[in-house]
């Protein structure tokens, strides 16, 4: 309650007798005196002297306020400017007086008492009265409390308010929280904090470090909340995932939520973490664990958890511990639903690092030779193409099988150089394989006219690729680590250089890999089935062994493989994954297969029409060869 106190102008005296109980409260005033009476107090409290409020000499009109706090059992009476406590806090109550509703008032007959008296801002009167009568209700204030806090997030606040208002140090409970208050002087060297706990899983611990302590004050006190209701953060929230803010189905928070705050101050970048031990019931393996936390005073009108200035240590099945760096509400967020997870990952990594080194070796080989055929002043046109497909798929293997180490050894910026080379590699393989179709193309449809010089498909090969690849190289979301969370245990995430997992970079993805596989793939198939048609006919394609291990050496040359990318999905995801990694990490191996078996099928057709010295058998090759 606010008024104006119109007295003598001479000297004035606050002058109160408060009791305990639930009943009427008087605020009255006359020339010399301020006086507040009644019976509000929840604990009893003994009388206070008269404090003299005296102000500025020759003033008759003095600007006051009356606050009562139920809660903590606090009245402060504010005249001119000054604070008077008038009742100490008391701690934390469980029922108070309350709801104070204005009863019978006095009109004064003098020109002494309270003007413009107002409850709450709204004015009652604005007539001079010699005294204001008001009337209250017991109820149970922690409870009232934490109904109130429940109804909005962002009114959460006022419960350490409220603990660090009442001036006490200790422990405190109510219906919604556990909480703590302790103080830290110039002797403070740390403090752990373990509240007992009824229920079969222990509250979580707090390790408080010397650092916490404000510089340069002799003494600080500092509140833990351990909040056993996440209602009040769950409701409406949202996660901050690298940046971008992930919708409340995708997460959820565990049952303890704790909260830690320094009196007036706001503590962040501490040398020295804080650690938080949470305690919870053993999650499944593709259930992830992340510390966070909510900072209020950057929206409390939406809670926003993020991983920012916290650290997750996975210390046993059902404990996880938190260290943090700063202070405000912190918990543990569960992941339900993983965006980018993989069965048998560690199984994939092993048979994706084994089929890239047998592809690479596979690559050395052919490439040295081809270099050595070309050396022979050989006639094979399609020699440098086949180099140029090769070296792609060599460098695509290499780049692949380091990819893991390079992300963890290097970090972001080793990926960024490290993803876009390896983009790199994968487009121009990719461009290879459409060059081997068209050269195929050429060869059997255009007999009569040259294909083209090497240097246009060097263009091709290599050019192409360089164009999206130097595009997208220069902003920051499209390179970088890349992390694939096992399905069985998405705590440890398998690290790669790729592109990031950020809408820019999908969008990349697709319009580039997706586009070019697409239309590789497609053209591919078309020419696989024209060269099918072809040679079926021929007497030295009938031989089983010889036509399978062409025309599967054809299919990895037209990348018809990459489509069975395409049916990872439904119940057959993991064994397509499976099959989609060991045929296309072993593209090299089986392009070097097939152009050995070719190769010694060409040799042994030249030995015999060379050896042979019979006519009929001579006649009869050569019959075959039309």
């Amino acid at each position: 309650m606010c008024g104006i106190w119109r007295h003598g102008g001479g000297e004035r005296w606050l002058t109160s007798h408060l009791s305990q109980g639930c009943g009427d409260l008087d605020i009255s005033a006359n020339a010399t005196t301020l006086y507040i009476k009644g019976a509000i107090a929840a604990t009893q409290r003994e009388s206070m002297k008269p404090i003299n409020v005296t102000g500025t000499p020759g003033t008759t009109d003095s600007p006051f306020c009356v606050y009562w706090e139920p809660l903590v059992d606090r009245l402060q009476v504010e005249v001119d400017g000054k604070n008077h406590t008038v009742l100490q806090a008391a701690g934390l109550q469980g029922n108070c007086c309350t709801d104070l509703s204005e009863g019978r008032s006095q009109s004064s007959t003098h020109m002494y008492g309270i003007v413009n008296g107002s409850m709450r801002t709204d004015i009652i009167s604005t007539q001079t009265r010699v005294a204001y009568n008001f009337y209250g209700a017991t109820i149970n204030c922690k409870l009232e409390f934490c109904e109130k806090a429940i109804e909005e997030a962002r009114r959460v606040n006022m419960i350490e308010e409220a603990m660090m208002s009442s001036d006490m140090l200790g422990s405190v409970n109510t219906a919604c929280f556990h909480g703590a208050v302790l103080e830290m002087d110039d002797n403070f060297k740390g403090h752990d904090l373990a509240l007992p706990s009824s229920r079969s899983a222990p509250l979580p611990s707090v390790h408080f470090p010397a650092a916490l302590k404000p510089v340069g004050k002799p003494k600080a006190r500092v509140v833990c909340t351990f909040f056993q209701n996440n209602t009040i953060f769950n409701q409406k929230g949202t996660y901050k995932s690298q940046g971008n803010l992930v919708e409340q189905k995708n997460f959820r928070i565990l049952d303890d939520v704790v909260g830690i705050t320094v009196e007036n101050e706001i503590v962040r970048q501490l040398p020295e973490p804080i650690k938080i031990r949470f305690h919870h019931a053993v999650l499944p393996k593709n259930h992830s664990r992340t510390c966070v936390s909510w900072d209020t005073r950057k929206d409390p009108n939406e809670v926003t958890w993020e991983r920012e200035g916290c650290k997750t240590e996975l210390l046993y099945e059902d404990t996880t511990e938190c260290h943090c760096n700063h202070l405000t509400y912190f918990s543990i967020l569960v992941q339900v639903e993983q965006r980018e997870s993989q069965c048998h990952l560690e199984a994939l990594t092993y048979i994706t690092a084994l089929g890239c080194a047998i592809s690479a070796l596979s690559c050395m080989v052919l490439f040295y030779s081809l270099c050595k055929k070309s050396k022979k002043k050989s006639k094979d046109q399609a020699a440098p193409i086949h180099r140029g497909l090769v070296i792609t798929l060599f460098c695509l293997s290499v780049l692949f099988f380091l990819t893991g180490t390079l992300a963890n050894a290097g970090g972001e910026s080793v990926c960024r150089v490290v993803g876009a080379l390896l983009h790199y590699a994968l487009l121009s393989s990719f461009c290879w394989m459409g060059v081997e179709i068209l050269h195929t193309f050429w060869m059997v449809y255009m007999i009569f006219s040259s294909p083209p010089k090497p240097p246009v498909w060097y263009i091709l090969g290599f050019g192409v690729p360089a164009i999206p690849v130097g595009i997208l190289v220069a902003r920051d979301d499209i390179y970088g680590v890349r992390m694939i969370a096992p399905s069985d245990d998405i705590e440890n995430p398998y690290m790669m250089c790729w592109m990031k997992d950020h809408p820019n970079a999908w969008l990349a993805h697709y319009m580039t890999n997706v586009a070019f596989l697409v239309l590789v793939v497609t053209t591919g198939l078309v020419m696989l089935c024209v060269v099918l048609v072809k040679i079926q006919n021929r007497d030295e394609w009938m031989k089983r062994k010889t036509a399978f291990l062409s025309m599967w050496g054809l299919s990895c040359l037209f990348g018809t493989t990459w489509i069975l990318g395409l049916f990872e999905f439904g119940s057959l995801s993991c064994a397509m994954t499976f099959v989609f990694c060991l045929i296309n990490t072993l593209q090299g191996f089986f392009i070097m297969l097939r152009y050995y078996a070719l190769d010694r099928m060409r040799k042994r057709r030249e030995s015999i029409l060379d050896g042979s010295s019979s006519s009929s058998t001579r006649q009869h090759m050569l019959q075959q060869k039309d």
